[in-house]
């Protein structure tokens, strides 16, 4: 028992230590960085990533079998006829109907407000308005978000755009891309209004990415990645193998239909 409470002793001192430095890091950011809000963000969401104590040292929460979830394993997070379980922040908004869920305005994100996910497979189907239209389906977001440009920053979006370069972005951002962040092996994604599938595998700190069947991406937290070229481009750095996951509404001239989004675990207990 000495033992143990020695040991939690140990970890709160450098838990401690740890904060005060990213205290006057904080400070830092405030003073030469962007401005006081981006201070404040980049320490709370540090902050939310450490334990404060043991009694909060608990493993993620993994799957279990639900009502909704099939032999198969997987269990669907939309419905076909409502939004039940997501929530919209940022502009604009969705929609659902006819089975699909669409948007209106942007640019916001609707999240899963539910759980986070990792170690797991997500498959998303879903098909452009317009021959090609620009959206995203987001991972990895740390923590739960109030805003829509936090998971932008702080998250990865896989990419939904089939032609960047008309925005005058290079194939770092090319549909089943983690945005700005890995370069594509193929390019597969298809037109508008065909339908496409999406599978994106959270292994750990390895994030796989399938489209229509061919492997787009293969990264690993720590690969290395280009610099930033764009100010709206996700900042650098490690992700949590458990986050939030969104769609994406880019606005109304960026329209995508979704009409599948489910999750399995990468092992049933």
């Amino acid at each position: 028992m000495r033992h143990e409470k020695a040991c939690f002793f140990n970890l709160n001192t450098q838990i401690s230590r740890l904060k005060s430095k990213l205290l006057i890091m904080n400070k830092r950011i405030i003073l030469n960085g962007p401005g006081l809000c981006m201070g404040l963000l980049t320490l709370a969401l540090c902050s939310a990533m450490l334990p404060t104590s043991h009694h909060q040292l608990k493993a993620p929460t993994h799957f279990t079998k639900t009502p909704n979830m099939a032999d198969s394993g997987w269990r669907q997070l939309f419905n076909g006829k409502d939004l039940d379980g997501w929530k919209q922040v940022g502009p604009g908004s969705r929609y659902v109907e006819n089975g699909l869920t669409g948007s209106h305005g942007g640019m916001g994100l609707c999240y899963w407000k539910k759980e986070k996910f990792g170690d797991c497979v997500i498959r998303v189907v879903y098909k452009m308005e317009k021959e090609n239209s620009n959206s995203g389906f987001f991972i990895r977001i740390p923590i739960e978000p109030r805003e829509a440009w936090m998971p932008v920053y702080y998250g990865y979006e896989v990419q939904i755009d089939n032609h960047p370069e008309t925005s005058g972005e290079d194939e770092y951002h090319i549909t089943g891309s983690l945005y700005s962040i890995s370069k594509p092996h193929s390019k597969p994604g298809r037109p508008g209004p065909q339908w496409n599938v999406m599978e994106i595998t959270l292994d750990g700190p390895r994030t796989i990415v399938y489209v229509n069947g061919q492997l787009v991406t293969d990264y690993t937290e720590g690969d290395p990645v280009p610099e930033r070229k764009f100010d709206y481009e996700p900042f650098r750095g490690l992700r949590p193998n458990y986050g939030f996951i969104g769609l994406q509404n880019h606005g109304d001239n960026d329209i995508v239909f979704f009409k599948t989004v489910e999750v399995r675990p990468l092992h049933m207990k």
